[in-house]
């Protein structure tokens, strides 16, 4: 029996592998339920799964889920805030954690997981974009495996199972291009949020839609596979997709490229990151590859989608500069979606941050040095946010 916290468990993540959860609950068990403000699905969740810890953000939704749930349903923890994001990361009875929470919340919480020897499944590519040397290094130290969850490093990590690090020449990260793939910078110029949100492949959380509108999604996990598979940024390619069906590929020394196909199914993923090494049936309908019709794929425009061509910039660069990277786009992406902020003028925050940090190039060391970094890049971005939404 596997027994999982899942951190972030009412999103779509959240849902997915709790979906996973019933359709092998023989294998299976559900410890630990973490979540923001969603507190009506939360104690749908705990009244199903009976977790032993259940955690929302806040103190005022910590009283509301109490509220929903009968005194014989209540979890033997209940924690709000940070707190409750390491009671359910720590658990004792925990094997693995989920890290799914969107943002930068989850990294004390993995970090966390990490130092009590649980297997971190890694959904929310932010912690490794702003702590990869920590959580690496800490990894390595407990000797706990870091599992991808995202559908492209979960297909890389499918690709490189058995083979020698001296066999690779290359990854290639596929992008399905966004919803705005092919668009002129004058349209570009008047996208709506709403235009932002609808994605033509994957239904997901709202920061991650936008981020894959702009590509940074894609720029970020850039990043990610630089630290899951300890390989530069000239070994990391990434090419548009729109069919979203190869979900990554490696081109190994001899020329050869090994890709995995499956259907766009985030269940998929997941359910590998709980039973690997094993393999499960999963509770998808298989690909039928006499009906994918033609696959195209083309190179990112990086002029139009700066996002991307910024993550590449901040990973060469290196230092403080992926955590600077990720805290602006985060505070340009909320702007965005509060109509503070144009869609174009959220690559222009993030650059701008970069620039503002330097040529400093220590990596963060610690918790406290990323804390520090991010709080920094927040203020700035929020700054140019608001010159640049009053021009």
């Amino acid at each position: 029996m596997i027994r999982v916290a899942i951190l972030g468990s009412t999103g779509s993540i959240g849902q997915s592998a709790l979906s996973v959860a019933d359709a092998h609950s023989d294998r299976i068990q559900v410890v630990a339920l973490a979540a923001g403000r969603n507190t009506a699905l939360l104690a749908e969740q705990v009244r199903k799964y009976r977790p032993v810890v259940a955690c929302v953000a806040s103190e005022a939704g910590l009283a509301e889920l109490t509220d929903r749930l009968p005194a014989g349903a209540r979890p033997a923890a209940l924690v709000a805030g940070a707190e409750g994001l390491l009671a359910a990361a720590t658990h004792a009875d925990v094997d693995v954690v989920l890290c799914a929470s969107s943002g930068a919340v989850g990294l004390e919480a993995a970090l966390a997981a990490i130092d009590h020897g649980k297997s971190v499944a890694l959904a929310n590519k932010e912690v490794l974009v702003m702590a990869g040397a920590l959580m690496v290094d800490a990894a390595r130290r407990r000797g706990v495996s870091l599992l991808p969850v995202d559908s492209e490093h979960n297909a890389i990590h499918q690709c490189l199972h058995g083979r020698a690090t001296g066999e690779l020449r290359r990854l290639i990260l596929t992008a399905s291009g966004g919803p705005f793939r092919g668009w002129s910078e004058q349209a570009l110029a008047g996208v709506t949020p709403a235009d932002a949100l609808r994605h033509p492949t994957w239904q997901m959380g709202r920061k991650i839609t936008i981020d894959s509108a702009t590509l940074m999604n894609k720029g970020l996990e850039v990043i990610e596979a630089h630290w899951l598979f300890d390989v530069a940024a000239s070994q990391i390619a990434v090419v548009v997709h729109p069919q979203s069906i190869v979900h990554s590929m490696v081109e190994l020394n001899d020329g050869s490229v090994i890709a995995q196909l499956g259907v766009t199914d985030m269940r998929l993923p997941i359910q590998y990151a709980f039973s690997y090494p094993d393999r499960w049936p999963a509770p998808v309908a298989p690909l039928d590859v006499t009906r994918m019709g033609q696959l195209d794929f083309m190179p990112p425009d990086l002029e139009r989608f700066r996002c991307l061509r910024l993550a590449y910039d901040a990973l060469e660069h290196g230092g403080a500069w992926p955590v600077v990277l990720n805290a602006a786009n985060e505070v340009a992406v909320e702007a965005f979606l509060d109509g503070r902020l144009a869609f174009l003028q959220i690559p222009a925050v993030i650059e701008r941050a970069l620039e503002a940090a330097g040529h400093e190039t220590s990596v963060p060391r610690s918790l406290a040095d990323v804390r520090e970094t991010d709080a920094w890049a927040r203020r700035h971005a929020e700054e140019t946010t608001r010159t640049l939404g009053s021009s």
